[in-house]
């Protein structure tokens, strides 16, 4: 069974003004693409071609984890935004970011701070993890993630690789970074995630 990418759970330009476009189908049409192709190439008549792409990144490591991480991460990403995005969350999720950081504001300010200035240098990703009754921000870099390295349950993402924003923002990730939080961000889905 070949992989195909996760289709988007909105139109492919219902995030403009925010994200345009021309950075969707770039990242989601073809970065994201190449990821799943490798995939679907490295495993093609292995055992692990009948594995899920979580499965496959939990057991794999270089080029196909690399890949197969990537695909992982990428979705984590696009299935977590919205056309509505922004704002904050509420119920649990708010109480948990409110107990671990003092305020929404506050997690907010640090969650950005994260991928810029640091210490998110160079590509990567930024991630609100749960363990346990709290919640922490991570930063990995290239393809890692928290399930892949066991440090928690992810929530949230965002991605740090330039290919993420450059048509929309050049070379200001903060500009980014702001946007995403204040537009795009699913508190919905993150509040799901979370369970």
């Amino acid at each position: 069974m070949a992989f195909e990418s996760t289709p988007l759970p909105y139109e492919i330009d219902a995030l403009e003004p925010h994200m345009s476009k021309d950075t969707l189908s770039f990242h989601w049409g073809k970065h994201l693409l190449t990821y799943v192709t490798n995939v679907n190439t490295a495993v093609a008549g292995t055992d692990d071609e009948n594995l899920s792409m979580e499965e496959i990144m939990k057991k794999s490591s270089g080029g196909l984890f690399n890949n197969s991480a990537q695909v992982w991460n990428h979705d984590f990403f696009f299935q977590g935004m919205s056309p509505n995005g922004g704002g904050k969350p509420t119920g649990k999720l708010l109480e948990m970011i409110e107990s671990s950081f003092g305020s929404f504001e506050e997690f907010s300010e640090k969650f950005q701070a994260a991928g810029a200035p640091g210490p998110a240098f160079g590509s990567g990703w930024v991630w609100l993890v749960a363990n346990g009754d709290k919640l922490e921000i991570q930063f990995t870099q290239n393809a890692e993630n928290p399930l892949a390295s066991g440090t928690g349950t992810p929530i949230v993402t965002y991605d740090v690789w330039e290919h993420a924003y450059y048509l929309d923002h050049q070379n200001l990730r903060p500009r980014y970074i702001k946007t995403f939080m204040e537009n795009l961000v699913n508190w919905e889905i993150a509040s799901e995630r979370l369970g």
